[in-house]
């Protein structure tokens, strides 16, 4: 077994390593989601955690880690008599992302049962986890079914499995951990708030502190054991201040005067339901107990509101964590119920650090100014660069109709078009290939039926082999690679239309996020395309790209539509299975070049021809309209739609199946 890296080698993360010493402490706080850029020590701190926990008495033979002293009475491997049990040290069990459900919360052994007619039921990592931790890295990438199992599981502390004839319901407490980089995509915000604690992390910028990680890490390669062994003190420490926090929470007193300020604080900031005031409660109580006090004071409230309110109080997903400190101090102030008392003006985390969500960086030029005109008639922006427009402010976003590829795929699990998925309504069945999971019982029946004569069988009941199984197919959702092709010329700027253009993508991005996208922004302006973002699972990064996005100069719809079809080849090559849809946000202008509106449909037709489903948003506008987004529509064989169309609550039928075009055209 591989030596860990002691914890309390960690450099700096003071908030990550007292989230989880906070939950180590009391486990109901419900876990921690740490968020941080790639290589910030998340995974080195979680997995060095384990080795301070407390070992556990189990009971002997228990598969699912009953605790002798007060064994489940409902344990799958009960009733368990007093006597027998066994020391070991908690477990730390990792959930993969390509993890199965079966994998996860357990399942009846299918063939054992089919072929034995024995109920075998194989515990999961739910129940391995038991009284011990359950760390997810990427967190974010996990299926959304199986999120839900995993933190339905840690609300409960039990995981109920009722499928294929079994029921079975165990006990599943465990500290749950989940590490995840941003830049990957986000969750859900209602997943967000199964999570007790979230914390951000960063690479620190000071010099010293970053050449004293390289240090530390460079002599825990080049010796594990020895280097731990120089920490062994700390560790010992650490450990045993955890075991004597455990033993006195139970006598940490939760004031009114505390709650009362836990409740206004939450009110203040206006969190959803009543999670977030209990949450703060346990991690209050959890702060105090690990400072060895008996009571709650506004100091632990102050750092719990730190810890379990970032995440809880975001209305917009592409809005950035974290408080205004400055008016979570007034908030306790005002409900501290003191007498006119100086607030210590070096108390924790005073003064705010940084500029708040609201805070936001200079916008786009004087709106008032009269751009100038440039060579081809489109207009420029004195002081912005030839032939460029500051960024404009993109306008509130909306709810848009659903855009979606036709046909039937076969990508990962998401919500927008219809796939063939392991979890949906049941639509045939077909041979497993591979592990049996879904069993299509009449299906097998079926299979096996004619064959039962031939194999001896005379009077009641089924003689089944491997070749009879049948696997359901499922029918679901999928997400899709959403590639935006964006007009950023001087056509779009010249009649003010790019806030509207931004609010629209803005909108579809949105949409994005919550049907589990891919999406990539191509934009062209002035002389040619550029790839403003590849494709990603991150939406907050496409929006901030959209928001910094200058406008001006020449119309090269042709090299917009060209760079799109090079990235959607390439991203064919990485992921074959997941469908694109190509949403092109232009008026439909070419310029520049000879024959610009000829070579941008000859690009165009590029794409009918290799069968990518496509949506034009028309951003035309004025009483004398050329239609030549619709033509463009025409040649990409979708369909276009205006922005104010954009709003309505379906359409159907929108995007034209031009998957037998595509088979023809091959």
């Amino acid at each position: 077994m591989s030596t860990p890296f002691p914890f309390t080698a960690v450099v700096g993360q003071d908030d990550l390593r007292l989230a989880l010493l906070l939950n180590a402490v009391s486990p109901a706080v419900g876990g921690v989601l740490v968020r941080g850029e790639k290589g910030t020590a998340k995974s080195t701190a979680v997995r060095a955690l384990s080795a301070l926990l407390p070992g556990v008495d189990v009971v002997a033979g228990c598969r699912f880690s009953c605790d002798p002293a007060a064994p489940d009475p409902a344990c799958p491997d009960g009733p368990h008599e007093p006597g027998a049990y066994e020391s070991r040290p908690a477990r730390m069990v990792e959930l993969p992302v390509g993890a199965s459900e079966d994998r996860l919360v357990g399942a009846l052994d299918i063939e054992r049962a089919l072929a034995e007619g024995v109920k075998a039921f194989e515990p999961g990592l739910l129940a391995d986890a038991h009284r011990g931790i359950l760390y997810v890295d990427e967190v974010n990438l996990l299926h959304d079914h199986l999120v839900d199992l995993l933190l339905d599981a840690a609300a409960m502390g039990a995981s109920y499995v009722e499928r294929e004839g079994v029921s079975v319901r165990h006990a599943a407490r465990f500290l749950l951990v989940g590490t995840m980089n941003p830049e990957e995509g986000e969750l859900r915000p209602q997943l967000l708030d199964r999570f007790g604690l979230t914390v951000e992390v960063a690479a620190s910028r000071e010099p010293d502190q970053r050449v004293e990680v390289v240090r530390r890490r460079l002599a825990y390669d080049d010796d594990p054991a020895g280097f731990a062994t120089r920490w062994a003190g700390e560790e010992a420490a650490v450990r045993q201040r955890i075991v004597a926090a455990r033993e006195l929470l139970p006598s940490v007193r939760l004031s009114d005067g505390a709650l009362r300020q836990i409740a206004a604080t939450c009110a203040a900031f206006e969190v959803d339901g009543m999670r977030a005031d209990i949450v703060m409660a346990r991690t209050a109580t959890a702060l105090a107990a690990w400072a060895g006090r008996t009571e709650v004071l506004a100091e632990d409230v102050r750092q719990a509101a730190l810890l379990a309110l970032p995440h809880r109080r975001r209305r917009n997903p592409f809005d950035a964590p974290g408080l205004d400190e400055d008016k979570l101090d007034q908030t306790l102030e005002e409900f501290s119920g003191e007498d006119d008392e100086d607030p210590d003006p070096d108390g924790p985390g005073g003064g705010g650090g940084g500029p708040s969500p609201e805070d936001g960086g200079p916008q786009g030029g004087d709106t008032g100014a009269r751009p100038e005109a440039g060579e081809d008639g489109e207009p420029q922006a004195s002081g912005a660069g030839a032939g460029e427009q500051a960024p404009a402010r993109a306008s509130e976003p909306f709810r848009t109709r659903v855009l979606s590829v036709p046909g039937i795929g076969e990508g990962v699990a998401g919500r927008r078009s219809r796939a063939r998925t392991e979890h949906g309504r049941t639509t045939g069945a077909r041979r497993p290939r591979g592990t049996l999971t879904k069993l299509h019982l009449a299906a097998t029946v079926q299979a096996a039926a004619p064959h039962q004569r031939a194999r001896g069988r005379s009077g009641p009941g089924l003689v089944l082999r491997r070749d009879d199984l049948r696997q359901a197919n499922r029918e679901g959702r999928e997400g899709n690679l959403v590639l935006f092709v964006v007009d950023a010329s001087g056509s779009m700027a010249a009649r003010q239309r790019m806030s509207a253009v931004k609010g629209a993508v803005l909108s579809l991005l949105l949409d994005a996020y919550q049907r589990r996208d891919k999406v990539g922004l191509v934009t062209f302006r002035g002389a040619a395309a550029d790839v403003a973002l590849p494709p990603t699972s991150s939406v907050d990064a496409a929006a901030s790209r959209l928001e910094s996005l200058p406008t001006g100069g020449r119309t090269p719809l042709a090299a917009g539509l060209l760079k799109a079809h090079d990235v959607l080849r390439v991203e064919r090559l990485r992921d074959p299975a997941r469908r694109a849809l190509l949403v092109v946000v232009t008026d439909g202008r070419a310029t520049g070049g000879p024959e610009p509106v000829a070579l941008a449909g000859r690009a165009a037709r590029l794409f009918a021809a290799d069968g990518v489903a496509s949506v034009v948003v028309d951003c035309e506008s004025g009483p004398v309209r050329l239609g030549l987004a619709g033509q463009l529509a025409g040649d990409l064989g979708g369909a276009a739609v205006t922005l104010d169309e954009l709003r309505a609550d379906s359409i159907a039928g929108l995007v034209k199946d031009v998957q037998g075009r595509s088979r023809r055209a091959a």
